[in-house]
This record gives C-alpha cells, structure tokens and sequence, in this order.
C-alpha cells in the first residue's frame, strides 16, 4: 500500500463516520473498522508472585473460569471481526453492551468510563513508518476489573512486548501488583512508544528543514501538509488521552490504588510533555511553510529583476532601432557613409552606460 492511500487511510479512520449500525438500538453490535484477513485470537498471561501461565491462543470458557481464581489475568483480543466471540466474552466478564458497542466501533475518541465493577477505557496506540514516513494508529481498548484486564485490539502487534517480558521475568513491580498496575504498564507503554513517534516525526521535520535550507525541494508544500495531517492524527489521540489520564488519576474507584495513582500521574506529565512538542512541531511546520514560500517569492524576484534590467538595458536601442527602421526618404543619417557605425558605437556605449549604473546602485 503506498503512502498517499495509507495516509487517507489514516484520515478516514480519524473522521470515521459509517451507516453501520444506524437505526439499530443502543447497544447493537457492529464491527465499525477495517476488515482483516486474520482471523481473531485471545492471548492470555495468568499471574500472581509466584507462578505464571500463558495461553498464545485461548479459548473463551478458559477465560471465564480464570474470573474466579485469585491470581491476575491478562486477556488479550487480537482482532475484533468476530463479533459473537467479543459478545461472548463481554457477557461472560459482565461487560454492558454499550462497553461491547464501543469495543466494536473503532473510531472512538480515547475516554475512561466508571461501571463501578470494572473501569473501561479507550486509547489510540501509534506507530511510526520510517520508510513512508506515515503514522499509524489503531484503537486498543481496556477493561480493568478485580483480578483481570481485558485489552482489544484490531489487529495482531504491538507495542506491550516489554510489560509481557517483565511479567514473564518478574522485572520491576508488575508481578508484586495487582491488576490496576498491569493496567497502568499497558498506558505507559503505549505512551512511550509516542516517543518514538514524535521522534521519528521530529527527524522527518528536520530532513525538511534541510532540504528547504538548501533549495532543493520543489514539492515542499506537499510534504508539509502530509506532515500536518500526521500532526492532526497524533493530536486527536494526545489531547482526550491527557483528559482521561487526568480522570484516572482523580478517580474514587477501589479498582485504582493510591500506590498506582502516584504512577499514574506521572505518565500525565508524560503526555503534556508530548503535547508541548507535538505544538511545537506544528509551529516548525508552519515556519518552514512560510521559509519556502518566502524563498520561492524570492527567487522569482531575482528573475523577474533580472529580466527587468534587461528589458531595460534593451528599450533605449530598440528606440533607436526604431527610428532608423521607418524608412523615411530624407533622413541625412541614412546617407553618411559613417553613418551604420555611429549608430553600433551610440547603442553599446548606451548599454554600457545603462550596465555601469545598475551596478553601481548594485542591482546587478
């Protein structure tokens, strides 16, 4: 896929709007995404200080029976198209049908709602191409209960491979946690790779820079705007993320421990930093905008200069060009037999004149 269609991708799944599921109840499940080859599949790590368990491919009675049991569970959707398998699960955990709804429907806005039973929460996880210099984004949503998280995602991949690494070598606190860490490890993680895409979006910025310093990029205007459009896609998923971050950390439920919310408010400075720089970034993009537009409106003043004095230089001997041109019977200049030279002599010295002052007023 090249990169002008990925990118309207990306924009569609910005400003998605579908006819699917209109005129349906509230709560009717239908799949709102982009449709994949792959059929879905459910990840599970099961947990506690002691012992883990992971299941690469699991079945929905195994998961519900992990509901019960004391130990924590991270139940991982990869792939959303089947729709009686996610209302399956839903109904299995309890989830409201409104949950299951928004789930379905990707083109939701990061948010977190209290079910005073579970907290469910949507974010937008981002990635960088470095190769077509495209930002892509995915929906992954999270559902944080008792002793289990749920997470959703459209496709298989993503950036959670480190919280998988430290549960499975007890690294750090996750295995000595409960359940609102491990959801906290997921935000953080996902955050973290913005990092890496502001920063891969940074070093596109600066090779922009450069090439426009340089005056060797004709399609500038181009590249900025796709550059903006990537900026307005990073900007939908940041500014409601601090939000929810923000609710998170305030938030009265039991499931959010205060040892948590401590972790929590720091992935909020996290996020207002990447806010900083994506704003920064747009102000870079709109100076370089009006950099390349200023050069080009120079170089085409240094032409239009440059034909200018010539047109001048050339107006004076066309006159004279013209006057001996009209053929006139009784002109005495016509029959001096220096006469031809005195004109060539008056015209390059005319010219020459005309060169001398433009320079010494230094307009050439």
């Amino acid at each position: 896929m090249n990169a002008t269609k990925r990118l309207s991708r990306e924009m569609n799944k910005l400003f998605r709007t579908s006819s699917k599921g209109r005129g349906l109840p509230p709560g009717a499940l239908v799949f709102v995404g982009e449709e994949r080859e792959e059929e879905p599949k459910i990840r599970v790590i099961d947990y506690d200080m002691a012992e883990i368990q992971e299941w690469k491919e699991a079945t929905v009675q195994e998961c519900v029976r992990l509901k019960e049991t004391s130990t924590i569970s991270w139940i991982n959707v990869d792939g959303l198209s089947n729709i009686e398998m996610i209302k399956e699960l839903g109904e299995a955990f309890g989830l409201h049908p409104l949950v299951l709804e928004d789930i379905l429907h990707t083109g939701q806005r990061p948010k977190i709602e209290d079910y005073e039973d579970y907290l469910f929460i949507t974010v937008k996880m981002l990635s960088f191409d470095k190769k077509e210099n495209l930002v892509d984004s995915e929906q992954v949503s999270i559902v944080l209960g008792r002793n289990y998280v749920i997470s959703f995602q459209e496709k298989e991949g993503d950036c959670f491979e480190r919280v998988r690494d430290r549960i499975r070598n007890s690294k750090g606190r996750i295995r000595k946690m409960g359940p609102d860490y491990l959801a906290y490890s997921l935000l953080d993680s996902i955050i973290d790779n913005y990092f890496e895409v502001m920063e891969g979006i940074g070093n596109w910025i600066e090779s922009i820079d450069m090439e426009i310093s340089s005056g060797f990029m004709k399609d500038a205007p181009k590249v900025i705007n796709s550059m903006k459009k990537q900026l307005l896609i990073v900007r939908r998923s940041l500014w409601p993320l601090r939000e929810l971050i923000n609710t998170m950390a305030r938030s009265e439920n039991t499931l959010i421990t205060d040892a948590v919310a401590i972790f929590i408010r720091d992935i909020y400075d996290h996020t207002v930093e990447l806010i900083e720089t994506m704003e920064s970034f747009r102000d870079v993009l709109s100076g370089l905008l009006d950099i390349h537009m200023s050069s080009v409106s120079n170089r085409m003043n240094e032409v239009m200069k440059t034909l200018t004095i010539i047109a001048t230089i050339f107006i004076p001997l066309t006159f004279i060009a013209g006057v001996y041109g009209m053929n006139f019977a009784n002109m005495p200049e016509l029959n001096w037999d220096w006469g031809y030279y005195m004109v060539w002599i008056v015209m390059i010295s005319l010219a020459l004149l005309l060169v001398l002052y433009f320079r010494r007023k230094h307009w050439i």
